[in-house]
């Protein structure tokens, strides 16, 4: 009875965590969020840069040691390095992409203008 009694009052422990919910993120846990998401893209470009590398040395090495070797090093494709880290907001500083305003086109009406006839 008293194994039942427990089981049935840990079920509803359980249910109740279940049902809790999270605050809704602030402005800097977003950030950090999206920074990391950043920092974690950066970190694939540069295993797809390892990887690539990788791959050139096995060519090269293949093409070198076999003599009937039908494949280059020059016929592979070109590592791009993706150079040391940058936060998005920093890189866009640089740039000047933060602070920059769209170009209108030419011959376009800007809001408030009016057409000349």
């Amino acid at each position: 009875m008293k194994r039942s009694v427990f089981a049935v009052l840990a079920a509803l422990c359980v249910t109740g965590l279940a049902h809790a919910k999270l605050p809704a993120p602030t402005e800097e846990q977003k950030a950090a969020a999206a920074a990391a998401k950043d920092k974690a893209a950066w970190g694939d470009k540069v295993s797809t840069y390892k990887l690539c590398q990788a791959q050139d040395r096995v060519v090269a090495y293949y093409a070198k040691t076999n003599a009937n070797a039908k494949v280059t090093p020059a016929a592979t494709s070109a590592c791009v390095d993706p150079g040391p880290y940058q936060a998005k907001a920093q890189a866009q500083a640089e740039v000047g992409i933060a602070d920059s305003k769209p170009v209108p086109a030419a011959g376009a009406i800007q809001p408030g203008a009016v057409a000349k006839k």
